[in-house]
């Protein structure tokens, strides 16, 4: 109760705005628009952290070898602007990180990216036939209300309950928590793998939504480390220090993953999809020389721009690693 009432007095404002935004497009005086193609959205009420990148990998995973899978992101954090349809060797600059690590790990889907969703949709349906995508994933796009998606699947963080947050800037909401509302399938993210029929219960009485809307739970395993550079040295790996080394929204399951095995000897914690600079590649030079013997732990998000970096030492690069990320669901792949 007391967040409704930070949320609707103390940040009038921006929930007015929302609010009314919302009823412009419930009302049809704002259109949304649909497309002769399977759209499914993949979103979240909050702000970053909630897991949406590793969900549309499983996606693509999941589809049938028939379809011809395409995701659209905005690329946020890309120097270029409008439509560009993303490639193995992009930089990025020109993609962004996470449009660029699904095209990595997936070349055969067709991954795209522009600041307008509407203009995206209708360039990628205007590719020839035999290339023309049968599905296109929308990355983020719950609040882009000017289309309408097939399915909307809104993620929330089992850590960050959208009833005990509040809009920004006090809290980490970018929308408003009724809107879970519009989801088709809510999918609460990165629970513990333990987590029994009982706690599943309790979450869906929490989230109280409408008759029909799928609940999914889904837990986070990472894989195996993975070098970022071919001259790594894999005996780090065993090492019994680490230093993680992150620019996401939320690391903090990367290390409680870490602790299970690991001493975190020390965190350079940079904001989410921060475009490493010079000043910050000789921090890293010298933050890795005065800790010889600890392994550098990064994400695969993080690697994208890593890789790219020509000054980093090669003391950094016989350390640096990443662990992918894969969704489990829970009652069925856990």
């Amino acid at each position: 109760m007391r967040y409704a009432i930070v949320n609707k007095l103390l940040l009038f404002p921006y929930y007015f705005i929302l609010r009314v935004r919302h009823f412009m497009y419930d009302t049809s005086i704002l259109k949304s628009r649909s497309f002769p193609v399977k759209v499914i959205s993949v979103g979240n009420i909050t702000v970053g952290g909630t897991g949406k990148t590793p969900y549309i990998e499983h996606l693509i995973r999941e589809m049938p070898a028939a379809e011809r899978v395409a995701v659209l992101s905005r690329g946020y954090g890309r120097k270029s602007s409008g439509f560009h349809i993303v490639s193995c060797e992009d930089k990025v600059a020109a993609s962004g990180d996470e449009p660029l690590q699904i095209k990595r790990k997936f070349p055969h889907a067709i991954v795209a990216v522009d600041e307008k969703r509407r203009r995206g949709i209708e360039k990628l349906m205007a590719l020839p036939e035999g290339e023309r995508p049968t599905v296109i994933l929308l990355d983020d796009a719950f609040q882009h209300r000017s289309v309408k998606p097939d399915t909307n699947i809104v993620l929330i963080d089992s850590s960050r309950p959208i009833d005990e947050d509040c809009l920004l800037p006090v809290g980490r909401l970018r929308d408003l928590p009724d809107q879970i509302k519009r989801a088709d399938k809510v999918v609460v993210s990165k629970c513990p793998p333990e987590m029994d029929a009982g706690d599943m219960f309790m979450w869906e009485q929490r989230l109280n939504l409408a008759t029909g809307t799928q609940v999914e739970f889904t837990s986070l395993r990472y894989d195996e480390p993975v070098a970022i550079f071919p001259e790594a040295d894999k005996r780090y790996i065993y090492s019994k220090f680490v230093m993680m080394l992150t620019a996401i929204a939320n690391p903090q399951h990367l290390r409680f993953h870490l602790l299970n095995q690991y001493k975190i000897e020390d965190h350079l914690e940079y904001r989410d999809h921060h475009n490493f600079r010079k000043r910050d590649v000789k921090r890293i030079n010298k933050w890795a020389k005065n800790n010889p013997k600890s392994l550098i732990m990064t994400t695969e998000k993080d690697a994208q721009r890593l890789i790219s970096l020509t000054t980093l030492s090669d003391e950094v690069k016989r350390r640096l690693f990443y662990l992918p990320v894969i969704v489990t669901v829970l009652g069925r792949d856990s």
